[in-house]
């Protein structure tokens, strides 16, 4: 390893040549070789002795100057000095600090100087302004005991339900978007009332339009300003954790966008980026795409990673766009890719780069989770890179997803021709750490609210609504439901407004929250419903095959000593009355969740709170129940030991 002493930067424009570097020469060295992941503590600017040093990788620039109030923006006033052959320039500019606004003015080898906001920011102006801003928070976190307990709220055997949830369009004041920290208190309240484990906010990193829902990131290291500053989302975040709460968030290393203040071109060569478009540019999203080959850009990326989990107390992170990453002829048509040397389509710098951050994050920090939104059949999202695996902790399972509200926004007339829909993920349940996610790209675009999707008078669409939650939460999987979902919403998600929380006193809506409610409630308390959500043992078919009558059976199982669970799910709006079901054990079982009863807004069909075993055979088992199976419903057994 390289030296560890600091040095005294100094060079023409300096305002104090006596103060030390950040940077060691072990950062150098890691940064370079790929393997720096708290650049956020280095790069960037950082307040010193009543100075601020600066720091920014510019490798092909010719001259690099900080710019900003103190200087009337004009470049070479406070001009940087190359570091070595590291690629990073640096200095220190005294009298200010705190709040100040700056860029650094980059001149690339085509003599043009290009005014660039810091990549490792901490804080940005509110857009449409582009500078940054130096910023050291000083919130004085109080979590301690959330973040002793919260890896194993987070483990594969725990009841994780999430509530994903964009913040500026979940709920407002007279059209004005809230802080983080009222924001923070409602949405804890209403989290916490309903029972959900985890919020997942969409991406909070800062982002130049607001259309884009955070995913064109421009501040890989800065909380929007648009909500407040960096110590409001920190107390954000400390406030939900000591509500019991924990915070996900987007994170998006999969393409960043083309703003002339951003990383794309950022010292005059495509320096983040690919060169080529044909791996640099991605068609769909018109932005550029990161070059994971190159070791600097690695480091930029972890670091970014590491710094929300560090600097933020996340809990996960939810990986955007992972499909994108993986395969380097994504959504491309012939000629418009380029192919690896034995002709095979995986973009393996960008596997290794997603192996690699995931390594780094579970080391720093083993009780938190990744996240995967990955749409294909790619095997081993959420396996150990030692064994070939991308390393995440949990994958989106987005074939369910679809598959499911597909079969839902059928007449029930024509649902027994589909059934297998609902059926064939018992092919692949298993094979990653899934989570069952309702989420916002399914209720935008013209795709229509859940509730609005479904068939049928409104009272079968509630009915429906209600199974299909009913059915979400107890399969094997983590829960992931999108903001409206809760309440029923009728219109789309619009991101320009808020949720219609005018309907959340009506009785339907209401009926809808309090199943949502008992939903979580049930599944935190009944350990066959989550210690087996990511094992094989965890579920049973009981009756997979009765098209005719579309109706599911099922049986959840914990470890010794759990209590069984079995699941009956009728998708037509017929009564099934004398539905016999095999169950395997004998005693009593306790009907625990109904979601036609009356105090969610059903018709009040039911079992009368249960009934025992008989000894009559069927489906294999020894024992069976005959019960009353409502419309539009799903019932839940609970055996009583």
């Amino acid at each position: 390893m390289r030296g560890t002493c600091g040095r005294r930067v100094r060079g023409a424009g300096y305002s104090r040549p006596d103060v030390t570097s950040l940077l060691t020469s072990d950062d150098l060295y890691l940064f370079n070789q790929g393997t720096h992941y708290r650049l956020h503590d280095k790069l960037g600017a950082h307040v010193v002795s009543g100075a601020t040093y600066f720091s920014v990788w510019a490798p092909n620039a010719t001259a690099v100057g900080v710019i900003g109030d103190w200087n009337s923006w004009r470049p070479g006033r406070d001009s940087l000095a190359m570091r070595g052959s590291s690629g990073i320039w640096e200095g220190v500019v005294a009298g200010i600090g705190h709040g100040a606004r700056y860029k650094f003015a980059i001149t690339g080898r085509d003599g043009v100087i290009r005014d660039k906001a810091d990549p490792f920011a901490a804080r940005a102006e509110h857009p449409p302004a582009t500078a940054s801003i130096v910023w050291q928070p000083n919130h004085e976190w109080g979590d301690a005991a959330w973040m002793a307990t919260r890896g194993q709220r987070f483990a594969r055997s725990a009841p994780v339900s999430i509530y994903e949830a964009h913040a500026g369009s979940w709920r407002r004041d007279h059209n004005e978007v809230l802080g983080y920290r009222e924001l923070g208190a409602r949405l804890g309240e209403h989290v916490q009332r309903l029972g959900f484990s985890h919020v997942e906010l969409m991406p909070l990193m800062e982002h130049p339009f607001y259309g884009s829902w955070g995913y064109q990131v421009t501040g890989y290291f800065a909380p929007t300003t648009r909500y407040g500053a960096p110590d409001d989302l920190m107390a954000m975040i400390d406030g939900l954790h000591q509500l019991g709460v924990g915070v996900i968030i987007d994170w998006v290393p999969a393409h960043f966008p083309t703003d002339a203040h951003g990383l794309g071109l950022f010292d005059g060569t495509h320096l983040f980026e690919h060169a080529d478009p044909r791996r640099g540019f991605h068609p769909d999203w018109t932005s550029y795409i990161f070059n994971y080959g190159r070791h600097e850009v690695r480091s930029f990326l972890i670091s970014s990673a590491i710094s929300w989990l560090d600097r933020y107390h996340v809990d996960g992170l939810r990986v955007d766009g992972v499909a994108s990453m993986l395969y380097r002829d994504y959504s491309r048509k012939p000629g418009e890719w380029v192919p690896n040397e034995d002709g095979s389509n995986h973009d393996r710098d960008a596997i290794s780069f997603l192996q690699h951050c995931n390594r780094a994050v579970y080391t720093a920090f083993p009780d938190v989770q990744t996240i995967a939104e990955e749409s294909t059949a790619w095997g081993g999202v959420s396996r150990p890179p030692e064994s070939g695996g991308l390393g995440f902790g949990y994958k989106w399972d987005l074939g369910w997803m679809h598959d499911t509200l597909g079969f839902m926004a059928r007449d029930p007339i024509h649902r027994r021709w589909h059934y297998n829909e609902l059926t064939f993920r018992s092919v692949y349940a298993f094979s990653e750490n899934f989570v069952l996610p309702l989420s916002h790209d399914e209720v935008v675009h013209g795709k229509r609210s859940l509730l609005a999707k479904l068939p049928g008078d409104p009272w079968q669409k509630y009915a429906t609504l209600r199974l299909l939650l009913g059915y979400q939460w107890t399969l094997p999987g983590k829960k992931l439901l999108f903001m409206g979902g809760e309440l029923g919403v009728w219109s789309e998600w619009n991101h320009d407004g808020e949720l219609d929380w005018a309907i959340a006193g009506h009785p339907a809506h209401d009926g809808l929250q309090r199943w949502v409610a008992d939903l979580n409630a049930t599944y935190r308390a009944y350990r066959a419903l989550h210690v087996g959500d990511c094992e094989p043992w965890g579920m049973r078919w009981l009756v997979g095959d009765d098209r005719e009558a579309c109706v599911l059976v099922y049986a959840r199982h914990g470890e010794a000593g759990d209590c069984s669970i079995v699941v009956v799910a009728n998708f037509t709006p017929v009564p099934r009355e004398g539905y016999r079901i095999g169950v395997p054990r004998r005693g009593f079982w306790r009907e625990v969740l109904n979601s036609d009863a009356t105090v969610y807004g059903g018709s009040g069909m039911g079992n009368q709170g249960g009934m025992p075993a008989e000894p009559v055979a069927c489906r294999g088992h020894e024992h069976s129940l005959l019960v009353t199976v409502p419309p539009l419903a799903v019932v839940v057994f609970a055996a009583e030991s």
